[in-house]
């Protein structure tokens, strides 16, 4: 039945694997503030005007991916295929540019949503997490970013990792690799797949970015982006290489890199991992120098990353990287028929102390009670019982060592927290 099922594409996150999640989630979060970057939150859905203009009608993503749709105002609605739009819209909707500059942001766990064909590590519901820093125009935050990345990544376990960059130049230098990139397939356009030939016409660059083994085999011998850089584009990208090698970060150049995203403009990078499968990008991003003129702003540099949360997970399993599980309880409360007010209680208290604890509430057994505190991976038990009920005690159990220690009720929380 469809009202039992997931829609196609999307997952769940169960409660016994959501630790997973918080682990990675609690690293990036970390990742992100070593670098001065700050949480921002925006709309799931944005109006797709925002889209078409910053992410470009050339894309795929825009032309084939976007979940779109009227609402009852009978306004065009898209529910955010990727997270720098927003990001950039709330920039400008609340005049952040007019603080001090840069302007470091991040988001995590941001959901994505793309119409594509579900596959490993791909779904049309997805997780971001994403830094952006608005307002910077040196190589030397581009640098900063890649460096965040890998570290992270290196930090989680992910192993093979390399970084390929590329620069795609700027308004000035690529209308001449433009004609020169029209003048090499000119007479391989037949060649082409259906949406590179409309590519052909309206945004060349776009073909070298096509899956199609068809398309990747006419461009193999095609000129580079980076043979006709600007003086400008040609100084940020050798300043980042210095900065990239000084950080000892193995990179390579890699001129076919042009992301997926129109809005790019200088570095574009990726960090690609070697599986059993081929090689799998993790991480992509760059510099997106015109966006927010391009969405009604003053001129403003930025660059940025996103980093899609179940790829990492599923590069995590692959590499045998197991994450700690914590334990549900710090202390499970059992106790006999007749002192449930008792049991309660002391749970609250235990709680109030900033213990984890929690106690029977499906009728089980003493001996059932105890099983449950098992298979919660509980540290200990704390007993109530005929006895302790009328001493005010309660009997502890360290269910790691099988210690027990009877202690009074009021000190019930502070032995758990001190016991060795």
């Amino acid at each position: 039945m469809l009202t039992t099922q997931a829609p196609r594409g999307t997952r769940d996150v169960l409660p016994q694997d959501s630790y997973r999640w918080q682990y990675v989630e609690a690293k990036m979060r970390t990742a992100a503030a070593e670098g001065g970057y700050r949480e921002v939150r925006t709309p799931v859905f944005e109006h797709t005007e925002l889209f078409l203009r910053g992410v470009g009608d050339t894309t795929d993503i825009v032309q084939k991916e976007m979940y779109t749709f009227k609402d009852k105002g009978d306004r065009s609605i898209t529910l955010k295929p990727e997270g720098t739009a927003g990001a950039a819209r709330c920039l400008l909707e609340h005049n952040l540019y007019a603080d001090a500059l840069p302007c470091k942001m991040y988001y995590l766990n941001a959901p994505i949503f793309r119409y594509e064909a579900p596959q490993s590590g791909r779904l049309r519901e997805h997780h971001q997490f994403g830094l952006e820093c608005f307002g910077a125009k040196e190589a030397t935050v581009d640098a900063e970013l890649i460096l965040t990345a890998y570290r992270l990544l290196s930090d989680l376990g992910v192993k093979n990792l390399s970084v390929n960059i590329n620069s795609i130049g700027c308004p000035q230098c690529r209308p001449k690799y433009h004609a020169a990139l029209k003048a090499f397939l000119a007479g391989k356009v037949e060649c082409l797949c259906a949406d590179c030939k409309n590519r052909y016409e309206r945004n060349p660059l776009r073909v070298l970015d096509c899956k199609v083994e068809t398309c990747r085999e006419q461009v193999k011998d095609a000129p580079s982006m980076l043979d006709y850089l600007c003086e400008e584009c040609r100084e940020h990208f050798e300043q980042l290489k210095e900065c990239l090698g000084a950080s000892g970060v193995p990179y390579q150049v890699d001129s076919r890199i042009v992301r997926g995203l129109d809005y790019y403009t200088k570095t574009v990078f990726e960090l690609i991992t070697r599986t059993e499968d081929g090689n799998l990008t993790v991480c992509g991003g760059g510099r997106y120098d015109n966006l927010v003129e391009q969405l009604g702003g003053d001129p403003l540099p930025a660059v940025g990353f996103g980093m899609g949360i179940e790829r990492v997970l599923m590069l995590l399993d692959s590499e045998g990287v197991t994450i700690p599980q914590p334990a549900q309880y710090d202390v499970f409360v059992t106790r006999m028929n007749g002192y449930d007010l008792q049991a309660f209680t002391l749970v609250q208290r235990l709680r109030g102390a900033g213990l984890r604890a929690d106690m029977d509430h499906c009728g089980r057994s003493l001996k059932a009670q105890f099983k449950y505190a098992n298979k919660t991976a509980a540290r200990f038990t704390a007993t109530i019982g005929e006895e302790e009920a009328q001493s005010g005690t309660v009997k502890l159990k360290n269910m790691e060592t099988r210690e027990e220690k009877t202690v009074p009720v009021d000190e019930a929380a502070e032995t758990i927290r001190n016991w060795a």
